[in-house]
């Protein structure tokens, strides 16, 4: 600051006729900054001074510089500080200042002889002492500190020494353009003039925001309406050099005077050694961006640039880094397995490629067989008295509906459309209904034909064949009536049901009218509780007439068939609600069909000597009149 200010006062541009006057302060420590100021406003033997102070040259610490403040604001006189030394890579910009190397190097403790800088210099570097000693030999006063090497004596770049070196001449430039007058009036604010006798400190202010000149070391000064100049840093980078040692090296310069929005500029191929002796750039980030499938959550409890990534919830999906937010899918999407696109879901029903449609289509391909080689061999036997004595009319149309049964078992299987949903129930109301209609027809004959051996007794008459074609045709109806209801109110229809999956869409065949399939498959129930009923009456009827004891036991699997059935169905999800009704299907037609079929085709292929009236009648028992 000293030579700043010497050099000012022999420069004729600037203030000619004026000298400006300073006083040092100790400037370590917040609390010695505070007291020099106090001292500095209030002091009056300012060297060359004759007047209060103008201006204070303040500490680069913004912290010290904002308690000044509070000091010297309600007396308006302005302080002026340095750029402050940034984060690591960042430092004051390197300036070379003209004279001022030789300035430092000439320097003797005759010059300023109450400086104690200077007197530990000579007694440090020429082990010498200034002041009269018993232990230190005298300093003749010959010492040149061009002969010393130390971090002092290199003196041929400086940084924060041109920061001093620029507000002083802020100061002095302020003041110039103070004094300024012509025609009366100063010619930067258009003001009356001021002699050096009314320089107020506000003034000194107030002409700080007009000064805007150039250094003689092409450094450009000056200030906005609020009072800050353009920040300037060289970016630097600690790196060894040959001999082991850390050397800082310029890599770049942050202006923020450079076009908006380009304040860095890196030196052209510059070499940059980052942590770890590495060449490559780090990545500069607090966390990795939050990637796909997930969502990005700012703590507030923790820095702005600290976030946490939390996965997409189920049935969400971001396709974007650090997405706020997760996207539901849409009702026929589901996320992938990353969570970062929504892919249409897959649709399931029981097909015949898959292993339980085959199977399920096998067991009904072998009923179906089983049904018409029993109907060949009854057919090919029907005037045996065992095909006979069992109402052989009944028994080929039961045979016949079990074919049916087993055949709409196959239509649940296959993909649902709008024929196939109303085909499929309606198929198997009407076939059950037409099989446990044969089957009753078959328990009353056997009721009405044992009563018929009794002396006097014409039953026969009135169950005759055309009445027993009739019942079978009438129960019939009544299930052709509710079905034609049925499909007429609110028929079944193909539904594509994403409620038991999440992740894939049921293809299944809606009821339509609820009531309306139950009413059918209570009516099913209905004939095959009355059936059950006959046979369990008529099970001990004589042995040639033992249909009925077959009929029962077929019966009692039936009917245990579909009570279990009813839970399961209620409980099975997606394609095995399907499942579960074909199961029942073929379960049931299977145990008509071995219960009162198997054991006649046994006779008839393995016993055929029992197969004979002599035989039949051998096991009446006698009447008693």
């Amino acid at each position: 600051m000293i030579f700043t200010v010497e050099e000012i006062n022999k420069n004729t541009k600037v203030l000619p006729g004026v000298s400006l006057g300073y006083k040092l302060y100790n400037g370590c420590g917040s609390e010695n900054l505070i007291r020099a100021a106090v001292e500095a406003v209030n002091a009056e033997d300012v060297k060359r001074c004759s007047d209060q102070i103008q201006a204070l040259i303040g500490h680069s610490s913004s912290g010290v510089t904002g308690d000044i403040n509070m000091i010297l604001s309600p007396l308006s006189i302005p302080q002026i500080k340095g750029i402050l030394q940034g984060a690591m890579g960042f430092a004051i910009p390197l300036a070379d200042i003209p004279g001022l190397g030789d300035y430092l190097l000439s320097l003797k403790p005759s010059d300023e002889p109450h400086s104690t800088i200077i007197k530990a210099f000579w007694k440090k570097f020429f082990d010498c002492s200034v002041s009269p000693t018993n232990t230190t030999t005298m300093c003749t006063g010959t010492e040149d500190l061009r002969t010393v090497s130390s971090d002092y004596t290199e003196v041929t770049q400086f940084r924060f020494e041109n920061n001093v070196y620029k507000a002083v001449y802020s100061v002095a430039h302020a003041l110039h353009a103070l004094l300024q007058c012509e025609n009366g009036s100063n010619p930067t604010t258009g003001k009356a003039c001021v002699n050096r006798n009314e320089v107020q400190p506000k003034l000194v202010l107030e002409h700080m925001h007009y000064v805007n000149f150039t250094t003689q070391n092409g450094a450009t000064v000056v200030f906005d309406k609020n009072g800050n100049s353009p920040v300037q840093y060289d970016l630097v980078n600690w790196q060894m050099n040959e001999t082991g040692s850390f050397e800082i090296v310029k890599i770049g310069q942050y202006d923020t005077s450079n076009p908006e929005g380009e304040p860095f500029k890196l030196k052209d191929n510059t070499k940059i050694v980052w942590g770890g002796e590495s060449h490559e750039v780090p990545r500069s980030v607090c966390k990795e961006p939050c990637p796909l499938g997930t969502r990005k959550s700012i703590n507030t409890l923790k820095p702005v640039c600290c976030f946490d990534c939390f996965e997409c919830p189920e049935g969400t999906i971001s396709n974007q880094t650090n997405s706020p937010h997760c996207l539901i899918c849409p009702p026929e999407f589901w996320p992938n397995e990353k969570k970062d696109s929504c892919l249409l879901k897959p649709t399931e029903y029981l097909s015949y490629k898959e292993i339980m449609g085959a199977l399920l289509t096998g067991f009904g391909c072998v009923g179906i067989f089983l049904s018409l080689l029993t109907s060949i061999i009854f057919f090919t036997h029907k005037e045996t008295p065992i095909v006979k004595a069992n109402n052989s009319e009944l028994s080929f149309l039961l045979l016949f509906s079990l074919k049916l049964c087993f055949l709409c078992s196959l239509t649940f299987i296959g993909r649902p459309t709008e024929w196939s949903c109303m085909l499929r129930h309606t198929a198997f109301g009407i076939t059950f209904v037409l099989c446990i209609s044969c089957v009753l027809g078959k328990t009353i004959v056997v009721l009405m034909a044992f009563r018929a051996t009794l002396p006097g007794s014409n039953v026969m008459k009135w169950f005759g064949p055309s009445k027993q074609r009739f019942s079978v045709l009438f129960f019939t109806l009544i299930q052709v009536v509710i079905c034609i209801f049925w499909l007429t109110i609110n028929p079944p229809f193909p539904k594509r049901n994403m409620k038991y999956y999440k992740e894939k869409i049921i293809l299944e065949c809606a009821l339509g009218s609820a009531v309306g399939f139950w009413a059918v498959l209570g009516y099913i129930g209905l004939l095959a509780l009355l059936c059950f009923v006959l046979a369990f009456l008529a099970r001990k009827l004589p042995d040639s007439f033992n249909e009925a004891k077959l009929i029962t036991f077929s019966m009692l699997i039936f009917c245990a068939v579909w009570i279990t059935f009813i839970p399961a169905y209620v409980s099975s999800p997606g394609k095995f609600t399907v499942a579960v009704e074909i199961f029942a299907i073929l379960a049931s037609s299977f145990a008509l069909l071995i219960c009162i079929f198997f054991p006649k085709c046994f006779i008839i292929i393995f016993r055929p000597e029992q197969n004979s009236k002599k035989h039949l009648l051998s096991k009446i028992p006698p009447k008693t009149l």
